[in-house]
């Protein structure tokens, strides 16, 4: 294996691809610029041709200078039966001024037969046409194989022909494609080392991940040979998606030690990740490998206990190598050393041989018997733990609230009545709201406002509900998960009941308190 592979990303044409993803122009440049800082050596900006958007990427791309990646604009073989030179469609692949050009053309028997309604030797002189022409054009040309696995496997001998005959015409690359995504890895390092001890020219990869195995079979390419790997940033794709370039680079490069120019950029990688979710508008996947809120999050006592000593015992890397960190959970499955461990990471000074230790473990296994859940409402664990360490007093209480619903024309109107005590004082509010928790969270705020102008600042961000024993109908107990921010810091915290009001109550409560005791 060479160290030095290839990555091209193609999360702008085949991640567009992808249910839900609409890219806009802005935003396939902010990712392309973005892609380079990070050191993608290709940048597969779309094709030309097929739609206005891509089209008008690649004329404000080429008022941008990249400082480390090369643009590339995507398309297909020429027409049958239409000479290279004729073809609109290659002519406007020219306009779009890329330094490399990504032609795919078909290997599968099937394809040319049935799809294309071609000769297998017109197919062949479709793709040598294409790539000579642009390499007549000074231009650096990969030829991407599409179905190169299952043709292979139909017909070894015509499968090999169209890559010969596009190495023959100047291919800079070969690009095998498991298109359907459905082989295995063993089938995909056998044909791709055959491929590369048949071909002078370099051999590429790009998987898809139907059958969950896209990185997978990239990097058995890579062990095999291939000297370029494409993929999207997060896997974005058709169907279950292309191979997930996030998982691939650091497994590349802590694992096999390829890639090294990208070593002062892995402590980037999570920032990338997420960065792209932003821009397509997707929330982070908290159980993707490598930079994933769970990624590196222990939960079991026995392994908590274990990282605590020695954090390799159950981490293969370290979190910040890839812009992570790790997280401790405090659940009924805890023990000792996830709260000692989860009280420091929230700045309490906690030891094995603090008094209230015991009583916090007992709390919070008590609470989440009765379907309280810690691990993502660090807000209210933090309050538990402070409250049983220091022994202070709510700075606040709600003596009384009520909820009710009328009519008004067509509309219907919530309003909160809340009575609240600060110390000896004491307040009154009424408020109306688009919803019911909505006009709690306003007349509970208006209430404590005149004590603590600061909760001005709060605004609710989230708000998750959960039903935990269905079974029960109308009395089951509910779950309620609110996030908050003041603008600096986000929190969350819980509430359970019976009653999904006093439940969001519970959570209201806890988020406005947290955001005090954090002021003191």
């Amino acid at each position: 294996m060479n160290p030095e592979v290839e990555l091209y990303d193609t999360t702008l044409r085949d991640g567009s691809q992808a249910e839900g993803i609409n890219f806009s122009v802005a935003d396939k440049v902010r990712i392309a610029e973005r892609l380079d800082q990070f050191g993608i050596d290709i940048i597969e900006g779309g094709w030309p041709g097929s739609n206005p958007k891509d089209m008008e990427f690649f004329d404000q791309a080429k008022r941008r200078k990249f400082r480390h990646a090369k643009l590339a604009a995507f398309s297909m073989t020429r027409r049958k039966g239409v000479a290279v030179e004729n073809d609109e469609s290659l002519r406007m692949l020219l306009g779009a001024e890329t330094p490399v050009i990504t032609i795919v053309g078909k290997t599968s028997m099937l394809h040319v037969l049935e799809v294309l309604k071609t000769t297998p030797d017109e197919n062949i002189a479709m793709i040598a046409d294409t790539i000579r022409f642009f390499k007549d054009h000074g231009k650096i040309v990969y030829y991407d194989a599409e179905h190169s696995f299952d043709g292979y496997k139909d017909s070894t001998e015509y499968a090999m022909a169209t890559w010969l005959a596009a190495e023959k015409a100047g291919a800079d690359a070969v690009v095998l494609c498991d298109t359907n995504g459905g082989c295995l890895p063993a089938e995909i390092s056998r044909i791709t080392a055959l491929t590369v001890a048949k071909l002078k020219t370099r051999v590429g990869i790009h998987t898809h991940n139907d059958i969950g195995l896209g990185v997978a079979n990239a990097l058995a390419a890579i062990e095999a040979g291939a000297m370029q790997v494409q993929g999207t940033i997060n896997g974005y794709g058709e169907r279950t998606g292309n191979c997930n370039l996030i998982s691939v680079i650091p497994n590349m490069h802590f694992k096999m030690k390829l890639i090294p120019h990208l070593a002062a950029a892995m402590p980037k990688l999570r920032e990338l990740s997420h960065f792209v979710d932003e821009v397509a508008n997707f929330r982070p996947d908290p159980r993707q490998p490598w930079v994933g809120a769970t990624a590196f999050a222990h939960k079991g006592g026995m392994h908590v206990h274990a990282v605590d000593k020695v954090v390799s015992s159950y981490e293969h890397i370290t979190p910040e190598s890839v812009g992570n960190h790790r997280r401790v959970l405090v659940s009924d499955m805890s023990g000792r050393s996830n709260i000692v461990m989860k009280a420091r990471e929230l700045g309490f000074n906690l030891s094995n041989e603090t008094p209230e230790l015991k009583a916090i473990l007992a709390r919070i296994k008590d609470l989440e018997h009765q379907g309280y859940e810690f691990e993502a409402a660090e807000g209210s664990l933090s309050l538990l733990i402070r409250k049983s360490m220091e022994h202070v007093e709510a700075p606040f209480k709600v003596d009384a609230y009520h909820v009710s619903m009328r009519s008004e024309g067509n509309q219907s109107v919530c309003e909160a009545t809340v009575k609240v005590r600060v110390g000896d004082k004491r307040a009154h509010t009424v408020a109306e709201g688009d919803g019911p928790v909505n006009a709690l969270d306003s007349a509970l705020r208006a209430a404590l406002s005149q004590f603590y102008p600061v909760l001005g600042d709060v605004n609710l961000t989230d708000y998750k509900v959960r039903i935990l024993d269905s079974a029960t109908g109308t009395a089951a107990r509910t779950r309620v998960l609110l996030g908050s921010t003041d603008g600096r810091e986000e929190w969350n915290t819980v509430g359970v009941s019976e009653n999904i009001i006093e439940a969001s109550l519970q959570a209201l409560v806890d988020s406005l308190e947290y955001r005090l005791i954090k002021t003191t």
